[in-house]
């Protein structure tokens, strides 16, 4: 099978092969071609360079234009400090009172540095994997979008405080989140990754209340443009199981901290799990035989070699992890 092949009968819950490998790298695919992370971020064409370099020197199943949280900040108007290692560093926040959310207006991607980026490594990819490999776009989630341009205390204060200008502030995110998918669908995307790890913070009833149904709007109207959806919330996400079960994803990424016996209990089967070793103990800090045993043990508690279930990392590959770590749970050369 392609890796193409693989990932989709692996969320359709069709016959494979084996289990499809995805892990997330961003500052290591930087590293990998020689280049700073800075040079990664901003240039859409150095960040198809290194996901390309990284499939193709490890077997893994997919690129992605994954990078850092600021593409759609940018657009909307945030400035930015953008230092060579490490992610940029915001000068201010746009969102600091409610009227401020009439700034949030509809930004076309390639008008804007990072937004643009994404669409030209989009197109760099699939130009190179054609239709053997799945390409996977991103947006930021609504909780993540909004922590984003009002800072995330204030965010979670307005949850309570102030819902109105969250929900205002929040329909015109996942409109031009929508806007900003389609043009990546457009460029040659087949899967939209969904950031939203700040959901991960709040307690269930305020992700019911507040999240769930901006997350469902953009989840729905991504599949209306024939992609898959993956959703990402890192972090301790046992308590929105029963909630992220129904919001509409395709693909489910679980962190460490979640048991992956656990998540496939409440999700059911019809859900593929990502997911899901420790990085940094285990991928960075344990050696290829430790990693090859939670690999092992990621498949079986997920359901199986034949079950919905993509193997990676719990999140991003941490930068200085060694080369012969990240084989050791990628398939191996034939």
């Amino acid at each position: 099978m392609t890796p193409k092949q693989r990932l989709l009968a692996t969320v359709r819950g069709e016959k494979h092969d084996r289990v499809p490998v995805t892990p997330i790298v961003m500052q290591w695919a930087a590293h990998h071609i020689g280049r700073s992370y800075r040079d990664y971020y901003l240039d859409g064409h150095v960040l198809a360079a290194g996901q390309i370099a990284v499939m193709r020197d490890f077997h893994t199943d997919w690129v992605s234009v994954m990078s850092d949280p600021w593409c759609e900040a940018q657009a909307f108007g945030m400035q930015f400090d953008w230092p060579d290692e490490g992610v940029g560093v915001p000068r201010d926040r746009l969102l600091k009172e409610p009227k401020d959310v009439e700034k949030l207006m509809t930004f076309d991607p390639m008008a804007h540095l990072r937004p643009r980026g994404r669409i030209e490594c989009i197109i760099d990819e699939k130009a190179a994997v054609r239709d053997d490999v799945m390409v996977c776009g991103w947006v930021e989630g609504p909780m993540a979008e909004y922590a984003d341009l009002r800072g995330l205390q204030d965010a979670m204060v307005d949850l309570l405080d102030d819902p109105k200008m969250f929900h205002a502030a929040s329909e015109r995110i996942v409109d031009n989140a929508i806007h900003f998918a389609r043009k990546q669908v457009e460029a040659g995307a087949d899967i939209i990754g969904v950031g939203d790890a700040a959901a991960s913070i709040i307690g269930p009833q305020l992700f019911e209340q507040f999240v769930w149904p901006w997350e469902r709007k953009l989840f729905a109207a991504i599949h209306d443009m024939g992609a898959f959806v993956k959703l990402h919330i890192c972090g301790n996400i046992n308590a929105l199981l029963p909630h992220l079960a129904t919001v509409g994803a395709d693909i489910l990424d679980i962190d460490y901290m979640v048991p992956l016996d656990r998540a496939r209990a409440i999700v059911g089967d019809d859900v593929t799990l990502c997911g899901n070793f420790d990085p940094v103990s285990v991928l960075m800090e344990g050696n290829p035989q430790q990693i090859a045993a939670a690999a092992r043990k990621c498949i079986d508690d997920a359901g199986g070699p034949d079950s919905r279930f993509i193997l990676q990392p719990g999140c991003e590959v941490p930068p200085g992890t060694a080369s012969e770590n990240l084989r050791a749970f990628c398939p191996p050369r034939k």
